[in-house]
């Protein structure tokens, strides 16, 4: 084994363990696109709900869906859970409608 170690060319007092960089030293390495596509889901689920536009309610669903890939673990997953289940709420409500009463059939 100590033969081995003779022949590896790697100089162990140069090993240095990766260390990323602190976003609060570097606050341009912080990724904006979860709070982007947070903020786009809200707003195109709100626009879904009110004005019962059924495309709307669907990129809701996609934004949100970005924003919870794109985030962190270490980040508030309260918020993406509201934005995620106001967009399936906006889905839903597109797709309800109000039954018709029944006609009579004269």
């Amino acid at each position: 084994m100590s033969s081995n170690n003779m022949a590896d060319p790697r100089r162990q007092n140069k090993i240095l363990r990766y260390k990323p960089p602190s976003t609060d030293s570097n606050p341009t390495l912080e990724d904006p696109t979860p709070d982007y596509m947070n903020l786009l889901g809200m707003i195109f689920s709100m626009c879904g709900l009110m004005l019962k536009l059924k495309w709307c309610a669907w990129i809701a669903v996609y934004c949100s869906f970005i924003s919870f890939a794109n985030s962190r673990s270490s980040e508030d997953t309260k918020q993406m859970m509201s934005s995620f289940m106001l967009s399936i709420s906006a889905v839903v409500m597109s797709y309800l409608q109000n039954p018709q009463p029944m006609s009579p059939p004269w």
